[in-house]
């Protein structure tokens, strides 16, 4: 018998209030009048701190943000040794002012790793949090402790969100302090020209940084929704980092015209636009519409698929 037969009362947010033993059912009343063991409450189970930690405990979490941790410091050594070279001959980019000081080598680190480095931890950490308990054949036991299906998925993904935005975020932070240590502390540069107050600056790494995650937010989706379609956790990261380099060649065949805004990697680099003299706004605009609307599509159909699928793993 699979767990879904098993524990059909917990697919949704668990009992009713008189199954549950609440405080006015027949169960509730016998706890509080022979010291019985307490009521069963669906938000005791699976608490934030407990799966936080779990999370945190796995090897991939530690090796995922040592790698993340020691980018910054790669790229200074790379810079150290290979030295001020020219810039190409179709004008200036961000390469060229990547040692004029902290912000500009931030920028410049969060370039290189949009489109793979932060793909791949985002994905390890939303495609691998319900598959690896299916692989270790542990995640009926978790129904079975009885934690409600919703509930589980709710507490993974909130967990697998919150390790996938440190991630995004630990790379510009740390370049800063790399770069400050290597290159010092000056305004901005900006590839076209100029610069940008070092106050104004921060003001648009900001906003960097949040359409960064936003951008990287269809990724969690994907991933996210093939972890609950797999017992893989590595089919789950490795289909999602797929697809988005699929996504990323579709976007490089210029035939498509028009059709490659919808394409959820399209809009990736749009926070380029916040390093013109005055922020473009429109870009921007548009993969924050894209990459919301792929993902609530994607988190629906993966608690969906999660809630009729039958657990034998």
């Amino acid at each position: 018998m699979s767990t879904r037969d098993a524990t059909p009362t917990l697919d949704g947010d668990g009992p009713s209030t008189r199954e549950a033993g609440g405080p006015d059912g027949p169960a509730g009343a016998g706890a509080a009048g022979d010291g019985g063991a307490a009521a069963y409450r669906v938000r005791r189970t699976l608490p934030l701190r407990v799966e936080i930690v779990r999370q945190f405990r796995r090897r991939r979490t530690l090796v995922a943000f040592g790698i993340l941790l020691a980018l910054p410091w790669v790229l200074v050594a790379a810079f150290q040794i290979g030295g001020d070279e020219g810039g190409p001959d179709n004008g200036p980019s961000l390469v060229d002012v990547a040692t004029s000081g902290a912000l500009n080598f931030a920028l410049f680190a969060l370039f290189v790793s949009t489109g793979f480095l932060l793909v791949v931890a985002v994905a390890l950490f939303c495609g691998d949090t319900v598959a690896s308990e299916a692989g270790w054949s542990s995640l009926r036991y978790l129904l079975a402790a009885p934690v409600p299906r919703a509930r589980l998925l709710r507490q993974k993904l909130a967990v697998a969100l919150g390790y996938a935005t440190v991630a995004v975020l630990t790379l510009p932070l740390m370049s800063l302090v790399a770069g400050t240590v290597a290159f010092g502390w000056s305004p901005v540069e900006l590839p076209t020209g100029g610069t940008v107050s070092t106050s104004t600056a921060l003001g648009r790494m900001a906003v960097i940084m949040g359409y960064a995650l936003i951008g990287q937010l269809v990724v969690a989706a994907l991933a996210f929704l093939l972890s609950v379609t797999t017992d893989s956790p590595l089919g789950a990261v490795g289909g999602a980092v797929g697809l988005v380099i699929v996504s990323n060649i579709l976007d490089a065949v210029t035939a498509l015209g028009d059709w490659r805004e919808f394409l959820p990697s399209h809009w990736m680099y749009a926070w380029m636009d916040a390093l013109q003299p005055q922020i473009q706004w429109t870009g921007m605009a548009k993969g924050t519409a894209v990459s919301l609307a792929y993902s609530a599509v994607l988190f629906a159909l993966a608690f969906r698929r999660f809630r009729g699928r039958d657990v034998v793993s």
